[in-house]
């Protein structure tokens, strides 16, 4: 049933691949991609399976025979197998990391397989993460374990459901091999599974390609390895607008510069727009470096992401995040300085007075609307909107916090809360909204004074 997908590898004939066949770790200068081989695993087997997510693949499970139609899965969702046109590739990229410039990053656990077409047309990357080593490994094993693996395929999926653009999770395929994990970073390594998720996405390329052409950091003295390479920013610039911003490469075809404003007004207020559901459903990414930020605005790279349960603005989701760079309520903040990193790696094509200029006139106001208009939504104020919402939202969000409200349950008991209600159940409604408030002793932890343990 997989020979029914398309391959079409746009992607590979219109960025430069590196020639060198070299496996091992190293620096892959003048390139987008590299050629890699998919490590196979003992005795693979599907752990689950998204057929909404395939059907945008134009698959679709046999009915008849659904046993041998997930051994097929397996074996080539593992990588044990290569489908008819597939060219798996792991893409270069560099980031910022909690604020520094790492240098090269890359794909060190992902592979691109290709692109696949849909049934209307439409195009996907498929890729794979956790199928093994790559040029841009460096120290670790290119493996990803069961556990990380089915939190990215659920997260995915729900995020999707939730209304909110992320990448889709085709299938988790777990196996008989096995890795070394220090689960809770105490010294006390364990065994796990090795495990595949199928990504599914238009493009993984991210903030971070476009940084691979950064001269030498003052701060880390890092760099990346196609310094000086603008005819592959060009290369990179025409990809990007051509295939998944169409309408600007149109409108603007005859002048580049234009053309390029346009883009990155556009991502900018696609990415204003994303932070803002984020924060509306309690979602904290965990990992908000430049390598984690989509090209087109999409929600990639489940990590050590989290939902909030009780309202912290500050709530951190990422046990190795310090500083709390990456909290909840950071969250907007840094999303637009991974902007300006964007911008900064566009040059000379887009002139950085133009794109900041586009930073601080768009991002705030398209954050601040979007996440107002979902705010009505999920309290019901759908038929006026004034101007003191926004003060009510919040006074909620104190209220929430001061009390140790949940997030999620609060919202839902709201929508069962009907105004044409005879007064008298008031009282019953408010001890249910109180009943998913935090204790006294509870909070009396939560807002005990925090203080480094030196």
């Amino acid at each position: 049933w997989l020979g029914a997908l398309r391959f079409d590898n746009l992607a590979l004939r219109s960025l430069p691949v590196d020639a060198s066949e070299d496996g091992g770790p190293r620096a892959v200068p003048g390139a987008c991609f590299s050629r890699v081989r998919p490590s196979p695993l003992e005795n693979p087997r599907l752990v689950a399976m998204s057929l909404p997510a395939l059907a945008l693949l134009g698959l679709e499970a046999p009915a008849a025979d659904r046993e041998a139609a997930e051994a097929e899965a397996s074996l080539y969702f593992s990588g044990n197998r290569l489908l008819p046109g597939s060219e798996p590739a792991a893409h270069c990229y560099c980031g910022h990391q909690f604020g520094s410039f790492a240098g090269q990053l890359g794909d060190g656990a992902a592979m691109y397989l290709g692109e696949v077409l849909g049934p209307r047309g439409e195009r996907w990357e498929i890729q794979l993460k956790g199928a093994g080593l790559t040029p841009f490994s460096r120290q670790a094993d290119g493996r990803k374990v069961l556990r990380s693996s089915i939190r990215e395929f659920l997260c995915s999926e729900a995020m999707f459901h939730l209304g909110i653009p992320t990448t889709r999770a085709g299938t988790c395929v777990t196996s008989d091999s096995k890795v070394v994990r220090d689960i809770f970073y105490d010294g006390n390594p364990k065994s796990e599974r090795c495990t595949v998720v199928l990504r599914i996405a238009s493009t993984f390329i991210r903030f971070g390609s476009f940084e691979i052409f950064k001269p030498t950091d003052e701060y880390t003295g890092r760099k990346g390895p196609s310094v000086n390479r603008n005819d592959i920013r060009i290369q990179m610039l025409d990809y990007v607008i051509g295939t998944f911003y169409s309408e600007i490469q149109e409108a603007y075809s005859d002048n580049s510069i234009q053309r390029n404003a346009a883009f990155f007004k556009e991502i900018t207020k696609r990415t204003a727009r994303l932070v803002a559901e984020w924060q509306c459903v309690g979602f904290c990414h965990g990992v908000l470096n430049t390598d984690n930020m989509s090209i087109v605005g999409l929600t990639i790279d489940y990590g050590p992401f989290g939902f909030m349960d009780r309202y912290d603005p500050e709530h951190i989701c990422n046990g190795s995040d310090n500083t709390g760079r990456y909290a909840y309520n950071k969250q907007p903040e840094i999303c637009k300085w991974n902007l300006g990193k964007l911008a900064e790696a566009l040059v000379p094509e887009l002139p950085l007075e133009i794109s900041e200029l586009i930073l601080e006139e768009e991002y705030d106001a398209e954050f601040e609307k979007h996440y107002l208009q979902k705010m009505r939504k999920k309290l019901g104020l759908i038929q006026l909107e004034l101007e003191e919402d926004s003060k009510l939202v919040s006074e909620l969000l104190e209220t929430m916090h001061l009390t140790g409200g949940d997030f999620t349950n609060i919202f839902c008991l709201l929508s069962s809360f009907s105004v044409d209600s005879d007064p008298s159940e008031l009282e019953d409604f408010l001890e249910k909204l109180t009943s998913q408030c935090a204790s006294v002793e509870e909070l009396k932890v939560a807002f005990k004074p925090q203080m480094d343990p030196r």
